[in-house]
């Protein structure tokens, strides 16, 4: 009861704190100091202020600072690279993920003989692993019962801990040979049924490479998303290219791909890397380009499916699907009618126009932009062709001709003439230049580093160099962030942070050091915000009003709290950092703290609601304030959860 009744007093105040009033301290004055634009400046162009960073841009000279932000590549960020290294799928084609972590459609191709078994022994684990579990799946469901193969979960667990026993004291290579020893079901089981706390003692002194093989016995399409993930926490909270983080992070929720769908798992790696991060800050036709042809969206807005009415791929109709099924039967003689069938039903059947329709909508022009439905249609027709060779198997963009819709078409006013690939070049120039566009993408950027309402003289001058310059991003950034309306004192700490930007500045604010992201992931699904998990085309919202309820408010008060007090795995915060000297008086610890999370700008209301709840007695016991160490992870968890630290 005593336990329950010290975490709802702490969950209380964290929800008065949240919910609390008293920001915008600086809209009082009529301009920022120049502590406070370093500070703005942190706040917007970075995921959060690390200790020390305030200082370090004013010796700089804030505007110098800015203009290095706007040059990543002049900067050293080989420390990051060093964390990112362990992440072998990064640096891998799409190709050769597909081959090393396999799909379960190449997993029962070679099951059913239509491709081999790799040659090396722990790729040849993985597969086998895989089958086994495939082998399992489609005895149960042909018996409706469990066989006598797979374990319960109690006996995995007591299994698993069994041969974690035998292995842990081994070398690591003996260790990874004995594992191989195991049978397939027998690898599968085991490391399903490792704890946390044994995977990572059981991953001491294991290569990059052995940990993902490992990891992938399980579940090999896991290995290729979560490496992906923790590379965008390590990314955002370890980078010194913080602004090309946020740019990164910003066009891809502006051209959303949703992971989760289809071989999205193994595309969107190559997404982000090849397609999104190299034109973060140049021109914006070229990301614009670069999008269309990339597979993930291809397959994520159904394009690669889009046939032209017209085209010679469809005058066959019918009668050529059931050659090209026959074709297949022939092929492969195995195949079952009930096979023969799903592959005719998955065969492109006709015009397609989702791309089209988010191209304009969400990617260029804007809902308000000028467009008509008829040019959704004729739109979907220019982009027929444009496809995927083997999405399943790692394939790339592709034209095919005999998909493409014949005939001029008409876009926005304007006679498209019938030149097949290059009509989508056409139209894409068309779009990329357009006005509507120069305003929609300047609003969105401004939305993001600006207000959730920005002022519409600011839009009007980053549209006016959106069109000057040819698209040149960097400088639609350079003209934001030298207007008056960016360094307003009545926009200073008034951005409400995203649960992902929320849980990186933690981190950063604190120094802390994340140990392994794997559970920092799992706790932003919880809280929410799965990365690169937004289903809708839109993306994650930017404004605060999807951001501030009760629940959510709720999540980022227990991830501040246990984090400061070493309870959120996989992150180690060491408090003796955050303060000059040691105390055990709760407001000396405050006052110091309040400086280095929140360089002492905070409400009356939120330092008296602190103060109030370290002086109660009851709190104070049961906590254990007599040390300097536990005062500083107590207070440091609550200024997390403030108003204040919820706002950049």
């Amino acid at each position: 009861m005593r336990v329950y009744q010290r975490k709802l007093s702490i969950l209380v105040v964290g929800l008065m704190l949240l919910t609390g009033t008293g920001v915008l301290w600086a809209g009082k004055s009529k301009k920022l100091d120049d502590r406070q634009r370093a500070i703005h400046a942190l706040n917007r162009l970075t995921f959060g202020v690390r200790p020390g960073d305030v200082d370090r841009v004013l010796a700089i000279g804030i505007d110098k600072w800015i203009d290095q932000q706007l040059q990543p590549e002049r900067i050293d960020d080989t420390a990051l690279d060093g964390r990112l290294s362990q992440f072998r799928t990064l640096k891998m084609s799409t190709r050769e993920i597909v081959e090393k972590f396999p799909p379960p459609q190449l997993v029962k191709a070679v099951a059913q003989g239509r491709a081999p078994l790799p040659s090396d022994p722990v790729q040849r684990a993985v597969y086998e692993s895989q089958i086994s579990r495939m082998q399992e799946k489609q005895a149960t469901a042909n018996d409706g019962a469990t066989p006598d193969t797979s374990m319960g979960r109690r006996e995995t667990r007591q299994f698993a801990a069994a041969k974690f026993d035998e292995l842990v004291d081994l070398p690591a290579n003996k260790r990874m040979e004995a594992i191989l020893k195991m049978s397939p079901g027998e690898r599968r089981e085991f490391v399903q049924g490792l704890t946390q706390q044994q995977r990572l003692k059981l991953f001491e002194s294991f290569s990059p490479e052995q940990r993902e093989q490992l990891l992938a016995l399980r579940s090999p399409q896991l290995v290729v998303v979560t490496e992906l993930q923790q590379a965008k926490i390590l990314r955002a909270a370890y980078s010194e290219h913080q602004l090309e983080e946020v740019m990164t992070d910003f066009w891809f929720n502006h051209f959303n791909v949703f992971i989760g769908k289809g071989p999205e798992r193994y595309l969107t790696t190559s997404y982000e890397r090849d397609v999104i991060r190299p034109y973060a800050m140049g021109k914006f036709k070229d990301l614009l380009v670069a999008t269309a042809k990339s597979p993930a969206m291809l397959w994520y807005l159904d394009n690669c499916q889009s046939v032209g009415p017209d085209s010679d791929f469809a005058r066959y109709g019918p009668e050529r699907l059931e050659r090209m099924a026959g074709y297949a039967r022939r092929r492969r003689p195995q195949l079952t009618p009930q096979r023969v069938e799903q592959i005719k039903k998955n065969m492109p059947k006709g015009l397609n126009e989702n791309y089209a329709r988010e191209l304009m909508e969400l990617h260029t022009l804007g809902v308000d932009g000028g467009y008509t439905q008829k040019d959704v249609t004729e739109v979907a027709k220019v982009f027929t062709g444009w496809t995927i060779k083997q999405p399943r198997r790692g394939g790339g963009y592709e034209f095919d001709e005999r998909r493409h819709e014949p005939g001029s078409k008409y876009v926005l006013g304007k006679t498209i003439k019938h030149s097949g690939e290059k009509e989508g070049i056409t139209v894409l120039d068309m779009l990329a230049h357009h006005p509507s566009t120069a305003r929609f993408i300047s609003k969105k950027l401004a939305i993001r580093f600006v207000s959730d309402d920005p002022p519409e003289t600011l839009v009007d001058r980053m549209a006016d160099t959106f069109l000057k310059t040819d698209g040149n991003i960097r400088e639609v950034l350079r003209t934001m962030f030298r207007s008056e309306e960016f360094w307003s004192p009545d926009i200073y700490r008034a951005k409400v942070k995203t649960l992902f930007e929320f849980v990186v500045s933690s981190i950063r604010a604190t120094g802390a050091d994340v140990e392994t992201a794997l559970p920092v992931i799992q706790t932003l699904n919880k809280m929410g915000m799965p990365l690169y998990g937004q289903q809708p085309p839109t993306g994650y919202p930017m404004k605060a009003e999807a951001w501030v309820n009760s629940a959510a408010l709720l999540n980022r008060m227990n991830f501040g709290l246990a984090m400061a007090a070493g309870r959120q795995p996989g992150v180690a915060f060491d408090p003796q950092q955050l303060t000059s000297t040691d105390t055990a008086d709760p407001g000396a610890s405050l006052w110091q703290l309040e400086r280095v999370l929140l360089s002492g700008e905070v409400s009356d209301q939120t330092h008296s609601t602190i103060m109030k709840q370290m002086e109660d007695p009851k709190f104070t016991r049961t906590e254990a304030l007599n040390t300097p160490t536990s005062s500083t992870r107590v207070i440091t968890g609550l200024i997390l959860g403030s108003p204040e630290f919820q706002r950049r």
